[in-house]
């Protein structure tokens, strides 16, 4: 294992919360059979994915996240078109189905990914770009991959910080990535994601930390009650507008800390089911580590 590999001091015994109880597993059981139906469909699909709409491909992710029992929240303004940098804050396997919903994005997922059940089929035949991150002489080809895809109009979500956090700690926006966007001229759109309960404190049972595993945390998020997950989009970064990519790297990180924090609040639209009609606002509504 490479010295530089983005870490957390997270772990499930540290930081995640207990959730459901035995009268709660039929519940989780039948959230679990929907989760797993919504990916079979969104596999199905991998053949002419291309020629699916994007409203159709958001709609497909907020459906994941819907039937694994949690509501979305989505405020701010709609992302950029033509290639664009979406970055955020990273939490848990919730954060790339949302990260779609807020644009269709090639993702830039670690290798392990590949392995994943389900999940790990689809993330390949979305268009992923995979990075082995124990290998730091890859990350510059990785970057010169990035770079290309910007260029041809692509948008590319990445998710800085390196590693998974409990939601209650953040880490540093790692730089490297957005040398990849100063090259290709493209703006940065941050993004601030977040877990609630139903009483609106924050709840780490979504995340997904040290040795936790996929199983165990797909069957937490399943069986707990009242999670919301809130995605909130600030003004993006304009293209030119920093010199270099620590600077940028922290100014990405500070407008998604802003949405944390509620300085910037929006109108928000909640989704009520998977069937819901809500429809995600179109113009903006909001006023407006370290690699290589």
């Amino acid at each position: 294992m490479s010295v530089w590999l983005p870490s957390a001091p997270c772990t499930p015994g540290a930081c995640l919360e207990r959730t459901g109880s035995a009268t709660a597993v039929p519940r989780a059981v039948l959230r679990l059979l929907a989760v797993t139906a919504v990916l079979l469909a969104g596999i199905a699909l991998l053949p002419v994915g291309r020629l699916v709409p994007a409203g159709a491909v958001r709609w497909w992710c907020r459906a994941v996240v819907r039937a694994s029992g949690v509501r979305v929240r989505l405020s701010g303004a709609a992302a950029p078109t033509g290639g664009v940098l979406l970055v955020a804050n990273h939490i848990s396997w919730l954060d790339i189905p949302l990260m779609a919903a807020v644009r269709p994005a090639r993702m830039l997922a670690k290798s392990e990914i590949r392995q994943w059940p389900l999940a790990g089929r689809l993330t390949a035949g979305s268009g992923a770009l995979f990075i082995e991150r124990d290998r730091l002489h890859a990350l510059p080809d990785t970057v010169a991959r990035i770079a290309g895809a910007l260029r041809g109009g692509a948008a590319v979500a990445v998710f800085p910080e390196g590693s998974t956090w409990c939601g209650r700690a953040q880490g540093h926006f790692r730089r490297a990535v957005f040398q990849a966007a100063l090259d290709a001229g493209v703006p940065v759109q941050p993004v601030s994601l977040r877990y609630r309960l139903g009483d609106g404190g924050s709840s780490t049972a979504p995340a997904f930390v040290g040795d936790d595993s996929l199983l165990a945390s797909v069957w937490r998020v399943v069986s707990a009650r009242g999670l919301t997950a809130e995605v909130e989009v600030p003004a993006p970064i304009p293209p030119g507008t920093h010199p270099d990519r620590r600077s940028l790297a922290r100014a990405a990180q500070a407008y998604a800390c802003r949405g944390r924090t509620g300085e910037h609040r929006a109108s928000v639209i909640t989704e009520p089911s998977v069937t819901g009609t809500g429809v995600r606002p179109r113009s903006p509504v909001l006023v407006p580590g370290t690699a290589p």
